[in-house]
């Protein structure tokens, strides 16, 4: 089955009446057909001991309105690929609209005209509607997207829980201490190898355990509840530098670069003066390792991280991340985030926010929390997000993950991580919702502004 899409923008100059009407026609992207034809951990099954499954129905089916029932508009065009599903920061929409009306103060929002929207014999038409003080910018490219993306889409003021909807939540209590140990301390998954990468500091050595997971391919004696991993290698490298600082509670984080090398680092929090942090450098290929000790002039940095897996339940607190060679990680006083050249530790530069954070996790406040988290290019935090060029974002700063001891892994529109909170723990998976299930290129941009209402019909039909 093949889909067609039309759409008609038009923008109204309120003083003069004058319209101004561009119709154009859409390439549509494989988002819907991975959602519907993928089923990574077998996500979409519901085994023995479920806790929590989404509903498709009312949520995700019909297609139109809820898994293809909102839009966004971006400043820039987009790569007309059909892999093309997310964009990257430095395109962030600018306009965007739900399946319903837009109640809220979130002026980047519009809302559906629910009388006109509406099934078709072969398809759907929708009618979004922006008043002269909502979606204003430069619109080079639309999109149709999810009815939950298009609520906020990355996240605003008024909300940012609706970029990541909660598909399944999983108990693996059971598991054993010793086994969930290895699932929080995971850094990195290969989905398509069926491939998790879990490091910590332990006994003057950095412990690096390979692990096959059952992603796409289940083996003759595995389920899909996580407690039939294996650990196909398992290597201590030690380390004369590096350690985790602290007594008591480790301070210490591991990140993936995403450049052929995981990274460790371990500082305790300084309110004051120069920031002292312990590094180390693992060759992905081979295991070797570089390593140091840092002196930060005049940074006032956050942990990088906790770890506790001494205690009865295991601990993880993650409150840094890595992007292009850099390392994130907010400041002392709430007010910026440090970027941090880990080839260089001279080049330093802190990102004020403009406001003070919250400085809360993404997570529910727990034994487990996670405070930044990379998706694609932008980093995401409580209540803020960081652009790859450095721009702030303030966001509402609502909960919108379970308990999490990991950064969100990502596949496609998929998300996964593990938690625990006091002895509760957990896999949650996630479908990140601002998604391009269509990409459509103006031939010239057009600006709406504060003079102007827009109105844009967007039918979309299956063709034989």
């Amino acid at each position: 089955m093949k889909l067609k899409g039309t759409m008609v923008l038009e923008l109204t100059d309120e003083a003069t009446g004058e319209v101004e009407s561009v119709t154009e026609e859409n390439m549509v992207t494989e988002a819907v057909n991975d959602i519907l034809g993928m089923n990574p951990m077998g996500v979409f099954y519901s085994e023995e001991n479920l806790a929590d499954v989404l509903s498709w129905n009312g949520t995700l089916l019909p297609i139109c309105p809820n898994m293809v029932g909102g839009i966004l508009l971006f400043p820039r065009t987009l790569e007309e690929d059909a892999a093309h599903i997310y964009e990257m920061s430095d395109n962030l929409p600018v306009a965007y609209a739900s399946n319903n009306v837009n109640t809220t103060a979130n002026t980047a929002r519009g809302s559906m005209n629910q009388t006109e929207s509406k099934a078709l014999e072969n398809g759907y038409k929708f009618v979004w509607e922006f008043t002269p003080s909502q979606g204003n910018g430069t619109i080079a490219a639309v999109a149709l997207t999810s009815a939950q993306g298009g609520q906020n889409a990355y996240g605003s003021l008024v909300g940012d829980a609706s970029t990541f909807l909660k598909i399944k939540k999983l108990d693996i209590g059971d598991l054993g201490k010793a086994k969930q140990e290895v699932l929080f301390e995971a850094v990195e998954m290969d989905f398509e190898k069926d491939l998790l990468y879990s490091i910590t500091f332990a006994d003057s050595s950095v412990r690096i355990r390979k692990v096959r997971i059952p992603v796409f391919t289940i083996g003759l004696n595995e389920k899909l509840d996580d407690s039939t991993y294996t650990v196909l290698e398992d290597h201590a490298v030690p380390a004369e530098t590096f350690l985790f600082l602290g007594s008591y509670t480790k301070y210490g984080e591991f990140l993936d670069g995403k450049d052929g090398y995981w990274y460790g680092f371990s500082n305790q929090a300084n309110s004051s003066g120069n920031a002292r942090m312990l590094w180390v450098k693992i060759s992905k290929a081979d295991y070797t390792v570089t390593e140091g000790e840092w002196t930060l002039s005049n940074a006032r940095l956050v942990a990088v991280g906790e770890r506790d897996m001494e205690d009865s339940y295991p601990e993880r607190k993650c409150r840094c991340c890595m992007r292009n060679g850099y390392l994130y990680v907010p400041a002392y006083d709430k007010k910026g985030i440090y970027k941090i050249n880990v080839a260089n530790s001279a080049d330093v530069a802190l990102v004020a926010f403009g406001f003070t954070s919250k400085m809360k996790p993404l997570c529910e406040s727990a034994t487990c929390e996670l405070y930044l988290t990379l998706i694609g290019d932008l980093i995401i935090g409580g209540d803020f997000q960081v652009t790859a060029d450095d721009m702030v974002i303030h966001t509402q700063g609502s909960v919108r993950l379970g308990s999490a001891a990991t950064p969100l892994f990502q596949y496609k529109q998929f998300l996964v991580g593990w938690g625990g909170s006091y002895g509760n723990e957990y896999r949650h998976m996630y479908l990140l919702t601002p998604y391009l299930a269509t990409i459509n290129n103006l031939s010239s941009a057009v600006v709406k502004d504060a003079n102007k209402t827009m109105k844009i019909t967007y039918t979309l039909t299956e063709e034989a």
